[in-house]
């Protein structure tokens, strides 16, 4: 079980690990291991967010455990969110 929404945000931009990994200026398996839920440097996150299209106020959206298990949404619903 992931404890973030990284995976749900990439999949819902329609986008690879490794066209994430590239926007961010990570490595592929950087990417892979965030997704397991493996913890990561505060810079790791910052670099997600922004490659993602979001502000670092919105971190809690994509790393927060506790957002992530209460609110389980699908891909579609976080596109339609992104895209307001």
């Amino acid at each position: 079980m992931s404890s973030n929404n990284v995976q749900r945000f990439r999949e819902a931009m329609m986008i690879s690990k490794s066209e994430l990994a590239r926007k961010a200026g990570l490595s592929t398996l950087t990417i892979d291991r965030v997704e397991s839920g493996r913890p990561c440097r505060l810079d790791t996150k910052r670099k997600i967010l922004q490659a993602l299209g979001l502000k670092v106020s919105d971190k809690h959206r994509v790393f927060d455990a506790r957002v992530s298990n209460r609110n389980m949404r699908s891909s579609e619903e976080i596109a339609a969110e992104m895209s307001r």
